[in-house]
């Protein structure tokens, strides 16, 4: 005899147990938030690169076209990385950060909508976050990196209470954190004052103080208004920030020797586009798209641009205050040439 069909509530067991309504709801929201963060990751350099070369061609459209058929995408690359990385990494920075204060306050609050940061700070991995602050570190100038010390404490939720159990042995940890601090800047905060520099002194000394009480949660009153206003003004910051990027040249400043004959030689300043065995194409700096002759290229020398002379006369231990670890590291492997005279000549 065959066995009775089982009736009642019993459940198959092949049968999947169907989630709630909200659990769907937040995988969904994670998921949108997961693309919007990586699809601007990887968008915001290829519109940055374009936009270069749109920009360095004047705004004409062959030259761009030109431009866009003789610069390759490893050399946009590599342009992108060395001039706009700084940019990228501070974008990051910043959305971290306000994004870790903004979750913990909004979990303080049932109901209320997660903000965009906190949303894209939750599906952030811990590797990507620490690859973005150690980006930050080595292409930041040195004068702004004491600025991610209150930054890491906030996408980390870093306070002294985990430092130790007992409020007298913390005391004395951050004491002995800052003064060694402090020691470590003592010449160039002493040069600042020489100098009147006080905006860098408050760059030296503010920013770990800040990082002592940065973590959240914030005052509930605040976080409603505090959210739409971090989110707009780190935008707002960032294409600010981009303006001086964009207008970045992606191809080297040269200042090129020309003789046509027994005539007088004649400096041309300006970016080279592509060599062959017939011409040499020069983007000139002051417009234009010029072909020499090869055979009337006489000297060519390499020019710095205007933004990478200093501004400030003050060094942190050989390194110089405008300089990142990076730039600060290549100085010492290749110290800085003397500008050639064609340079200030022409300039």
């Amino acid at each position: 005899m065959s066995a009775p069909p089982v009736t009642g509530g019993d459940v198959d067991a092949g049968t999947p147990t169907p989630r709630p309504a909200e659990a769907r709801h937040l995988d969904e929201r994670r998921a949108r938030a997961s693309q919007s963060f990586w699809t601007a990751v990887v968008a915001v350099p290829a519109v940055f690169s374009v936009l270069r070369l749109g920009v360095e061609a004047g705004g004409e459209l062959q030259t761009t076209l030109l431009l866009v058929a003789n610069v390759g995408p490893i050399n946009l690359l590599a342009g992108f990385l060395t001039t706009a990385a700084r940019l990228l990494s501070t974008g990051l920075v910043a959305v971290f950060a306000l994004g870790a204060v903004l979750g913990v306050s909004v979990d303080r609050l049932p109901g209320y909508r997660r903000p965009l940061f906190a949303r894209w700070a939750d599906i952030t991995p811990a590797w990507f976050v620490v690859a973005s602050y150690l980006l930050a570190l080595i292409t930041w100038p040195l004068l702004y990196l004491p600025l991610l010390l209150p930054a890491f404490a906030a996408a980390f939720q870093l306070r002294p209470e985990r430092l130790h159990d007992l409020p007298a042995a913390r005391v004395l940890i951050v004491s002995a954190l800052f003064g060694g601090y402090l020691v470590l800047l003592t010449p160039a905060l002493l040069d600042a004052w020489q100098q009147r520099e006080l905006l860098v002194m408050a760059l030296f000394v503010v920013p770990p103080v800040l990082a002592l009480g940065i973590a959240g949660p914030l005052p509930g009153a605040v976080i409603r208004p505090l959210a739409s206003a971090t989110e707009a003004a780190v935008l707002a910051m960032l294409v600010w920030a981009a303006l001086p990027v964009i207008s970045t040249p992606v191809l080297p400043l040269t200042v090129t020797t020309v003789q046509a004959g027994t005539g007088p030689t004649e400096d041309v300043r300006g970016h080279v586009v592509v060599v062959d065995d017939v011409n040499m194409v020069l983007l000139q700096e002051q417009g234009g798209v010029r072909y020499v002759p090869i055979d009337q290229v006489k000297a060519q020398v390499l020019c710095p641009s205007e933004e990478e002379l200093p501004r400030h006369r003050l060094r942190v231990h050989d390194f110089h205050v405008e300089d990142s670890l990076l730039e600060g590291l290549g100085r010492r492997v290749r110290p800085l040439h003397r500008i050639d005279a064609a340079c200030r000549a022409t300039g």
